[in-house]
């Protein structure tokens, strides 16, 4: 093999190496960055939650078609680290969303 030819292969698989190292340091980078956000966002979740215990909940109109408003109303029992409640005297767990917005 040529003297020229061989420069040019050791080059190429050179830069090829070393883009995958660049890459492999990109997504560890990546990977930690995105690791470190998750565990700071269900931290804040944690304090920042929608619902308290002993808190009262309306249902929406939607759901719960025909009854008034003051029917829909029931007390949050538990809240549970997913985010979703538990009430009392109704059975399941309920989402933020079932629920009116706060006024």
């Amino acid at each position: 093999m040529k003297k020229r030819t061989k420069r040019l292969l050791m080059g190429a698989v050179a830069a090829v190496g070393l883009g995958g190292l660049g890459t492999a340091g990109a997504f560890l980078l990546k990977k930690r960055a995105f690791g470190e956000g998750r565990r700071r966002k269900q931290h804040r979740r944690a304090a920042d939650v929608w619902a308290r215990p002993g808190m009262r909940v309306t249902f929406r109109a939607e759901l719960m078609p025909g009854r008034e408003p003051s029917q829909r109303i029931f007390r949050v029992a538990e809240v549970l680290p997913s985010g979703r409640v538990r009430l009392e005297d109704f059975a399941g767990e309920h989402m933020e969303k079932e629920f009116e917005a706060v006024r």
